[in-house]
């Protein structure tokens, strides 16, 4: 069968004298088959450059210690200039992760078989140590369709080792439990659309717009003009920052530099009330750009977590342990207060109601 062929058998053409359905039929399926194509090259190309730096690593007697230790740093700042972003030192050492705890991929996808999931899957599985636990979490990923968020939260509540630990009589109750939590994950037809690891594989850039509503970009946008005119020493550097780390892609809503205070301010708006989580997600930025941005003389990164309903919680600061202090006696002098935040987000959530009507 050659490549057309199979294309063709892989697109549904249907003319059931519904023409809506059928040209929906003919389009879902197209996506699918793309979707199915992008994954086993991606999934391939991981796994390939993960066996290819670690059978450089290992070398042979010659070589010495210093030079496995170099390879990926080097390999990552020549393939980062050749290829872009995608190739950082931590991607490179998940491919080696990958291809040590995966090794059957590419037999799979040599033979009739396919990789059975998405690459964002199988970063997810390489947070889990235990063999038996991420065998398992593969095949029910596959067998059951989970979503990536739907694999993470899973991993994350420890659903496997939970099910262990249940009766047989109740295990359908977890099972229950399990899908009524991730239905809203399930239901995101976008999902793939939104990937920024296929953007980039791809060579496309990332499409921020999908995730944020009309509503949150106009509050992003009108935040970061009245930083910059509060006159306290705010320049912007980036909206809608890519962050990667090994729980997965993030996206910084706003980040300035305090040319007064020396430190880096990330700012993420949020919906609704502020949980916990987004705060810990806060508390990760920050030591990310403690750990990797802030340079020598700087002082230490501050986060700032803003919700978009009024209330008491309108904004929560976040700084490492140990600067609660400098936090207390500086950065609080160059920050807007809360009363001016809440009223700038109230101004921009009205204009944007008299903007689209009372539905907005």
């Amino acid at each position: 069968m050659t490549d057309i062929e199979r294309l063709n058998s892989d697109i549904e053409y249907r003319n059931s004298g519904d023409i809506v359905e059928d040209a929906k039929r003919i389009i879902d399926s197209a996506q699918r088959t793309a979707h199915q194509a992008v994954n086993v090259a991606l999934v391939v190309r991981n796994w390939l450059l993960g066996r290819r730096i670690a059978e450089e690593e290992l070398g042979d007697a010659t070589r010495s210690e210093t030079y496995g230790r170099e390879i990926v740093p080097m390999l990552a700042k020549e393939l980062t200039q050749a290829y872009g972003k995608g190739y950082t030192r931590t991607s490179l050492y998940q491919y080696v992760q990958f291809y040590r705890m995966f090794p059957e991929i590419v037999h799979l996808a040599s033979g009739q078989s396919l990789p059975r999931l998405s690459w964002t899957h199988y970063r997810e599985l390489l947070r889990v140590d235990d063999p038996d636990a991420r065998r398992w979490y593969e095949k029910e990923a596959f067998d059951q369709g989970w979503a990536v968020k739907t694999l993470r939260r899973n991993i994350n509540t420890q659903y496997y080792h939970r099910l262990l630990m249940t009766a047989d009589a109740r295990k359908a109750e977890v099972e229950q439990e399990m899908r009524e939590n991730t239905a809203d994950y399930q239901a995101d037809k976008l999902e793939f659309v939104k990937n920024p690891v296929i953007a980039e594989f791809l060579g496309f850039p990332s499409d921020v717009s999908v995730r944020e509503s009309e509503l949150e970009g106009a509050i992003i946008a009108n935040l970061q003009q009245f930083l910059l005119e509060l006159g306290k020493g705010y320049a912007f550097v980036a909206r809608q920052q890519h962050i990667r780390t090994d729980a997965g892609d993030f996206f910084i809503d706003l980040v300035f530099y305090n040319i007064i205070l020396k430190c880096y301010v990330l700012i993420d708006l949020k919906v609704g009330q502020i949980t916990h989580q987004d705060v810990g997600q806060m508390d990760m930025y920050v030591r990310m750009y403690d750990e990797l941005k802030r340079g020598e003389g700087d002082s230490p990164t501050l986060g700032i977590v803003l919700c978009s309903e009024t209330s008491r919680d309108i904004a929560r600061y976040s700084v490492l342990n140990g600067n609660e202090q400098l936090f207390a006696s500086k950065y609080k002098l160059y920050l807007p207060t809360e009363e001016q935040l809440r009223a700038e987000i109230e101004a921009q959530k009205e204009m944007f109601r008299l903007q689209h009507g009372d539905d907005a």
